[in-house]
């Protein structure tokens, strides 16, 4: 049985909101101002028809749009759409008590993520490539892909045919593709022990479609060209799987405002540096003490320094920041620092970062709430917030990253 419901606002994961007597109602698909129909289950609605549309509602370029789970908001118009992620960083400052102004979201054209992870299943009816249902394991089987690279939505097909070759288990597994300069970069998870023939037949088909490497479960099974991504003037081949930014060009913007930020200070340390995408870029015009717990990260990072030029000295030291961050004395060595945690934030090392006299940082998150946490953190500890900038390179989903940069004045000795 359906309901009558008038939509209010939309929901921190993109879904609309009503707000009945039994508390906030979360419907994914319908938009504010909107009055739907829909199915209700404690506190979700299953939407049926929109009775009355919000002027904001556009066509979906996808034809999998609300049945696959990757995408949350391509039915809504696009200056809404980044006006509402810039919201969420405010609403995150906002509730920590900091008070900045907000840059307009910088944003992400269709087309541009460089790198995707998709799920797999083989059934009796071939093999499911895809991504999850929304609240499902079940894999939509797509055709279309309207936010990553051309190269990538082209190979689908040939993905599905590489994924056979790779299954040996009748679970679910992950295949994450990157479209380096090399060529693609095939990284699979879970999904099986290869027997040689199989190992064999891989590298085969690789070969014969181009591919820049293959990997399962972090082995390379075959690597004909090593992949290849630059961060800046320098060229790094990342490790199999590896952490990479979504988006090449929302990465620049964002190495654009760390750099600038810290284009004065001459030793700099980066901390979460991961294969080197603000460190290198920042080795041009300063020293750079390179801070990463991932190993095969941290020595991608390397060799991209090495194989570098023109670029300043890059130190690199591997180190759990969750466990051991820098401390405040160690700290004092820098006159920058930028630092970019996982999702989890940075909470501890912001501890010693504010109690240290680092005149110029430069913070970068996926997270609005631990950033939020993350940056108060500093302020008590006598920083200034002067500027902070979303950036959309998650398309159509409630994801945002966002830079912020803060300064505190040198005290004198």
């Amino acid at each position: 049985m359906s309901t009558r419901f008038q939509i209010a606002r939309l929901g921190a994961q993109g879904d609309g909101v009503a707000d009945t007597p039994e508390g906030p109602l979360f419907i994914p698909f319908a938009l504010p101002g909107e009055t739907v129909t829909a199915a209700r289950e404690k506190d979700r609605g299953t939407l049926m028809a929109v009775l009355e549309e919000s002027p904001l509602r556009v066509e979906p370029p996808c034809r999998h749009f609300t049945e696959c789970g990757g995408c949350a908001l391509q039915h809504l118009e696009q200056q809404a759409y980044l006006d509402w992620k810039r919201g969420k960083i405010v609403q995150a400052l906002k509730s920590r008590g900091l008070d900045v102004e907000v840059a307009a979201t910088v944003p992400c054209a269709p087309h541009s993520r460089r790198r995707a992870t998709f799920s797999v299943r083989r059934t009796e009816a071939g093999m499911l490539l895809g991504y999850n249902r929304a609240y499902s394991h079940h894999i939509i089987d797509i055709e279309e892909c309207p936010i990553v690279e051309p190269q990538i939505e082209a190979a689908l097909q040939m993905l599905r045919q590489l994924a056979t070759l790779i299954c040996h288990t009748q679970q679910a597994f992950h295949l994450t593709v990157t479209h380096t300069d090399s060529g693609l970069d095939v990284a699979a998870q879970d999904a099986g022990k290869l027997e040689d023939k199989a190992r064999r037949a891989i590298s085969a088909f690789a070969i014969r479609e181009g591919l820049a490497r293959v990997s399962v479960d972090g082995e390379i099974i075959v690597e004909p060209k090593k992949p290849a991504v630059s961060f800046g003037d320098v060229s790094v081949a990342p490790p199999p799987g590896g952490f990479l930014q979504a988006v090449a060009s929302a990465e620049a913007v964002m190495a654009e405002l760390v750099c600038g930020h810290l284009k004065k200070a001459k030793k700099v340390v980066d901390l979460f540096a991961g294969a080197g995408a603000f460190a290198l870029r920042l080795a041009a015009k300063s020293e750079v003490h390179a801070v990463e717990g991932d190993a095969a990260a941290l020595a991608a990072l390397d060799r991209g320094f090495r194989f570098g030029s023109g670029l300043k000295r890059v130190v690199i030291e591997k180190r759990d920041l969750f466990r051991r961050p820098l401390t405040f004395k160690e700290l004092g060595a820098y006159d920058g620092l930028a630092f970019d945690p996982p999702r989890a934030g940075a909470e501890d090392q912001c501890k010693q970062i504010a109690k240290s006299d680092v005149p110029l940082v430069a913070a970068v998150s996926c997270n609005p709430a631990t950033l939020g946490r993350d940056l108060r953190i500093l302020v008590d500890g006598g920083y200034k917030l002067t500027s902070v900038t979303p950036v959309d390179q998650f398309l159509w989903s409630p994801h945002v990253e966002a830079v912020a940069l803060l300064e505190k004045p040198r005290k004198r000795r």
